[in-house]
């Protein structure tokens, strides 16, 4: 049967996914015109009130890269670190999203808090850190996921998992004799902001878009509010 044909209950997919209810709230309140002037800490106040909710990792974000064959991909990765040089997260240089950063070091964040109705989108250049931050952000991981960092294999085929778990085993056991053991490609990145934009839901569909926008690292913050689609 076409996945077209029937949904269950009779339904299309089409009629199904339209039944489906969203921003079932009660959703959150937000008015650009009293939005703080730094996007960091209208950003951070979101994600506290987003933890203090119970949403299922808040700090949970889509990591958007141009690949090597030019087309987008996309991952979800734990957030490390926010402050004022910008947004912190890990990858493995080996990985694919290392090497797509390492050729194209530009990218975009997405965060979503469906129970607030609100997403936040990051965009701008990405930079490594030192390798010591590096170092030390991967030595405050457990054992077990350093050990996966050190077997270097990420997104790569597998040949078996017998073959897999040997190695994590071998690797877990370098780990367990030399805890002060870090793998050097293991590169912890900032995200620098050229725009940040706040989406906060509406049940009538005027959602509100705030979009703070500057040319470089050093300029003061312009604040613009921004029509909104209906999607």
């Amino acid at each position: 049967m076409d996945a077209n044909d029937s949904a269950g209950e009779g339904q299309s997919v089409r009629e199904w996914l339209r039944s489906l209810e969203v921003f079932a709230g009660p959703l959150a309140d937000f008015d650009p015109a009293d939005a703080l002037a730094e996007p960091v800490e209208l950003f951070l106040g979101w994600l506290r009130e987003a933890v203090a909710a119970g949403v299922p990792d808040a700090h949970a974000m889509t990591l958007s890269t141009v690949g090597e064959d030019g087309d987008p991909d996309a991952r979800v990765l734990i957030l490390k670190n926010v402050d004022g040089d910008g947004w912190q997260f890990a990858v493995h240089a080996g990985s694919p999203k290392g090497r797509q950063l390492a050729e194209r070091p530009r990218a975009a964040l997405t965060f979503y808090w469906p129970l607030q109705g609100r997403q936040v989108r990051v965009r701008g250049t990405v930079e490594p850190t030192s390798p010591e931050q590096s170092a030390a952000d991967l030595l405050a991981r457990a054992p077990s996921a350093r050990a996966e960092v050190l077997l270097g294999r990420q997104s790569n085929h597998l040949e078996s998992s017998e073959e897999r778990d040997q190695a994590f085993r071998e690797a877990l056991a370098r780990i367990e004799s030399d805890p002060a053991l870090v793998s050097p490609e293991w590169t912890l990145c900032t995200l620098v902001p050229a725009e940040i934009e706040f989406w906060q839901a509406d049940k009538g569909r005027l959602h509100n878009r705030l979009r703070y926008e500057r040319p470089d690292r050093h300029s003061p913050w312009e604040r613009h509010v921004i029509h909104c689609d209906l999607g």
